[in-house]
């Protein structure tokens, strides 16, 4: 079973070689997908340095921020491996969690996984992150009749085929709940387990801001009512 880690990336000079390090580290076959979204703070730079360098790795390049679901597109576009992983790039999560991600998989009838933040002990992080997600989370389960614990987690995991049958439209955060409603209106199962979370705070480049739970709330309104 190939994966496909498909890893937005915009302003992470800090950690992105470490969250490279880490997927490179999971006992895995797989392919690396990076996509620079037009990161200013010097990312770029260290991605120039290391591209060509492995097989496995690929790297790409927005010249201007387009938002991590612009850059998760793109990572598909070149995905071969038969499960895809979207990781972040700010170490909020752990590659570590791959096995249990990837443990629903051995039923070849699972399709999609989420990693819940929620069903196990982590730190919430600051409470406006928090409680947004809870209020996403519970808005979704209202509107699609899903029973998830964490709607807004970073790790989303898909067959491949899913994706290639999902026709993804948004550019920003809200990508969370766009592909949330549409596997939910498609009537995918999404199996939840449990995740390691390590939040950050928005002095040290958390990037979500308010307007983003918002337009991540319309777009749950906006696509119960429209493919």
């Amino acid at each position: 079973m190939k994966l496909s880690v498909i890893i937005p990336v915009y302003n992470e000079k800090e950690t992105i070689a470490e969250i490279i390090q880490k997927v490179e580290s999971t006992p895995f076959e797989k392919e690396i997908i990076i996509i620079d979204d037009g990161s200013k703070d010097g990312t770029q730079n260290y991605l120039t340095s290391i591209k060509g360098q492995k097989e496995n790795i690929q790297i790409f390049f927005h010249e201007i921020n387009q938002g991590k679901g612009a850059a998760i597109r793109t990572g598909l576009k070149f995905a071969a491996g038969e499960i895809i992983i979207i990781q972040d790039a700010d170490l909020e999560c752990d590659p570590r969690d791959y096995k249990t991600l990837l443990e629903p998989f051995q039923d070849k009838e699972t399709r999609v996984v989420y990693g819940s933040r929620r069903l196990k002990e982590n730190p919430h992080g600051q409470a406006v992150y928090f409680l947004g997600g809870k209020i996403l989370t519970a808005l979704c389960n209202l509107m699609y009749k899903t029973k998830l614990t964490d709607a807004t987690t970073c790790y989303k995991v898909f067959a491949l085929d899913v994706l290639k049958n999902i026709d993804l439209k948004t550019n920003r955060f809200e990508f969370c709940m766009e592909i949330t409603a549409k596997l939910a209106k498609a009537g995918y199962k999404i199996i939840e387990v449990p995740v390691s979370y390590y939040p950050r705070q928005k002095n040290k480049g958390k990037k979500l801001k308010i307007k983003d739970g918002l337009m991540s709330g319309w777009t749950l309104i906006k696509y119960f009512f429209i493919k």
